[in-house]
């Protein structure tokens, strides 16, 4: 069986012309001429090369000539008129800024690293030099909850991420006829199920927004774990970082998508019918990960609130696999390695 999936990828590698490197900015700023939306993954969450390639856009004049709004998913609505505030300039206190990212319904620190605040400290930065009317928007694209209020696990489950992403996107670029940058994690942007019937439409933000809304998308998985890309395109190795390449016809297109997260991944849809493009970021040897200030770890408060919050999304009694940490534990261990415990 798995011998009769390796030769089926190889067959199809040697069908498919290579993937050709792009310059990653010109061809993002190329897709929103004919698409209202680039949706671009993040890649493994707290990944610094992502952070920094999406640094280098946003900072390109281009970009804000181009683009009105930014949707992000470390950002609560809760606080939209918060994130608002502070994008445009106005002053806002450090502790009323950071519910921003502190409150999304992610009961965990995921949010919490210093890159997820650097992207909006730099939206900030950018919109001082520009004019009121062409200022970026960033849009927090997670729904709102009220912490205060939560009791039980399944008030945490219940919360339709996608979904209010999906309405919030159409409300606020599609119907008002804006362009926007979407960053999330990548299976967020599946155009495809990859569980079952992999012509079902998945309830991913993609999917939700429907196949009417799909043209106007533009989608780029950024590649920055699971197997290396030279696995599928040797030749990659050589290709200068970042470096974008479209899907449509090459051999990077026409790859499972499951087999760029696990090397057994064979079947499914194939990546062309799930992302318009692949962002390379270096080999997965070269990619590197923003932890937690130890000023955060050291504060009482702040331990105690995401302490608490484990305890309701992940209490004790719910059972974990052998071996594996449970998240406060893991929080609790990330914290002692960016103290030298």
């Amino acid at each position: 069986m798995l011998f009769s999936a390796i030769s089926a990828l190889a067959a199809v590698q040697q069908s498919a012309r290579p993937a050709a490197p792009l310059d990653p900015i010109d061809a993002i700023l190329g897709a929103f001429k004919n698409h209202a939306i680039v949706a671009l993954s993040e890649g493994e969450h707290n990944n610094e090369p992502s952070h920094a390639f999406r640094l280098a856009l946003i900072r390109d004049p281009r970009f804000a000539a181009t683009v009105n709004d930014i949707v992000v998913e470390w950002g609560t609505a809760r606080y939209q008129d918060v994130l608002d505030r502070f994008i445009r300039g106005e002053s806002v206190a450090d502790a009323e800024l950071r519910r921003v990212w502190q409150d999304t319904t992610q009961a965990h620190q995921v949010w919490d690293v210093p890159i997820y605040e650097a992207f909006f400290r730099a939206v900030r930065t950018i919109n001082g030099s520009l004019p009121p009317a062409r200022q970026l928007r960033v849009l927090a694209g997670d729904p709102p909850i009220e912490w205060e209020k939560i009791r039980t696990r399944q008030q945490t489950i219940d919360v339709e991420r996608d979904r209010f992403a999906a309405d919030l996107i159409q409300r606020e670029v599609l119907a008002k006829q804006r362009r926007a940058l979407l960053v999330w994690g990548g299976t967020h942007f599946i155009r495809r199920s990859v569980v079952g019937d992999a012509a079902r439409t998945p309830s991913s933000i993609v999917g939700l927004l429907g196949p009417a809304t799909q043209s106007a998308i533009f989608s780029i998985w950024a590649h920055t774990s699971g197997v290396e890309l030279t696995s599928l395109q040797p030749d990659i190795a050589s290709w200068r970082v970042p470096a974008m390449a479209m899907t449509r016809g090459t051999t990077l297109g026409d790859a499972p998508y499951r087999s760029y997260i696990i090397a057994k991944g064979g079947d499914g849809p194939r990546m062309e019918d799930q992302f318009d493009a692949v962002l390379y970021l270096g080999p997965l040897s070269s990619i590197t990960y923003a932890r937690l200030a130890p000023s955060l770890c050291a504060d009482d408060q702040y331990m105690k609130m995401r302490l608490g919050r484990l305890a309701i999304a992940d209490p004790p009694e719910l059972p974990v696999p052998p071996g594996v940490l449970r998240p406060a534990d893991r929080l609790k261990r990330q914290c002692d390695s960016v103290s030298g415990k």
